[in-house]
C-alpha cells in the first residue's frame, strides 16, 4: 500500500509518529462512454457557453455563487489567507465511547502504521484503549483541509476514520414518514419475533457483491465469444478532414503553381525576343 500522509499523533506530550493509509477501496466495475457508431471514446471539454469556445484549466477561476447568477471570484492568494496551519499532527481532543458516535457521522477509514521510533507510545496508546474501552476524537489537516476523525483499535491496528461535523449531517425533519400510530400488542410482537428470529451476530465474511460478480461473468463471457468492437482510430490533430476545406486548398495549391508557371514562362519567353 501506497501512504497517503505522513505525521504523528499528539497524545498528551506525547507524539506518536505515523504514516496513512487508505483501509478501503471501491470495487466498481469502470466504463468507459462510447461514441456507438464508431466507438470512439467520447472525450469531455470545457467549453463557455457565452463565448462559445474551449477554455483552457488557466482560464478557470472560482467563483461562490451568493445569490442567482451573481459570483464571488476567490483566487489562490484568498484561499491562503484563510488556510489553517497544517501542523502534521493529529490532536487527540477527547476519549469517548464508540457506542455515543451514531454511525451516520462515519465517513473514511484509513490505518495508522506506526514509525520505528514511535513503536512503543504506539504500543501504549492501543492498549490503553482497549483495556478503557474508549476512541479518542481528534482534528488533523490532510491536504489543507481540516477534518474532524476517531481513533479506534481494529484488528490490532491502530485505525482513523474521518467523520463528518454536525453541520454537515441533514436534517430528516422535512421527510414524510407517517404518522405515529398506534399498534396492537399482537402486531408488535409478531414483528419483535421476526427481528428475534433473524438475528444473529455480524459475519461480514459471508456477504458478498452478486452484481459485481455476475457482471464481471457476462464481460468475460462475451470476451471468450469474441463478442468486442475496435475504436476507429483518430484524427491526429491539425490534419484536414473536412472534404470541402482540402479540395479549397489543393484548387489553390494547383492556381499558385500554375501561376508560378506562367510568370516563369513569360521570362523566358522575353529573354528570347531580347536575343
Amino acid at each position: 500500500m501506497r501512504s497517503l500522509w505522513s505525521g504523528a499523533i499528539s497524545f498528551g506530550l506525547v507524539n506518536i509518529p505515523v504514516k496513512l493509509y487508505a483501509a478501503t477501496e471501491r470495487q466498481n466495475i469502470k466504463f468507459n462512454y462510447l461514441h456507438e457508431k464508431c466507438h470512439t471514446p467520447i472525450r469531455y471539454q470545457k467549453t463557455c457557453p457565452g463565448c462559445q469556445r474551449e477554455v483552457t484549466a488557466e482560464e478557470i477561476v472560482k467563483g461562490f455563487e451568493y445569490a442567482k447568477g451573481q459570483y464571488v471570484i476567490l483566487t489562490e492568494e484568498d484561499f491562503a489567507g484563510v488556510a489553517i496551519e497544517a501542523t502534521k499532527t493529529i490532536d487527540i481532543i477527547d476519549f469517548v465511547d464508540l457506542s455515543e458516535i451514531d454511525p451516520i457521522y462515519f465517513d473514511k477509514t484509513y490505518y495508522l502504521e506506526s514509525a520505528q521510533t514511535g513503536a512503543k507510545a504506539y504500543q501504549l496508546l492501543k492498549q490503553a484503549m482497549e483495556k478503557t474501552g474508549k476512541i479518542a476524537v481528534a482534528k488533523v489537516v490532510i491536504r489543507s483541509k481540516q477534518v474532524l476523525a476517531v481513533i479506534r483499535v481494529y484488528t490490532n491496528v491502530l485505525t482513523m476514520e474521518t467523520i463528518f461535523f454536525p453541520a454537515e449531517i441533514r436534517q430528516a425533519n422535512e421527510l414524510q414518514t407517517g404518522q405515529e400510530l398506534e399498534m396492537s400488542d399482537k402486531e408488535l410482537e409478531m414483528a419483535v419475533s421476526l427481528i428475534t428470529s433473524l438475528s444473529t451476530s455480524f459475519q461480514p465474511e459471508k456477504f458478498t457483491n452478486e452484481y459485481r460478480t455476475a457482471l464481471l461473468e457476462m464481460i468475460e463471457k462475451k470476451i471468450a465469444g469474441k463478442e468486442t468492437v475496435t475504436a476507429m482510430p483518430q484524427q491526429a490533430k491539425g490534419q484536414i478532414v473536412d472534404l470541402m476545406t482540402a479540395l479549397e486548398a489543393s484548387l489553390q495549391a494547383a492556381e499558385a503553381q500554375a501561376e508560378k508557371q506562367r510568370i516563369s514562362k513569360g521570362k523566358k519567353h522575353a529573354v528570347s525576343k531580347t536575343n
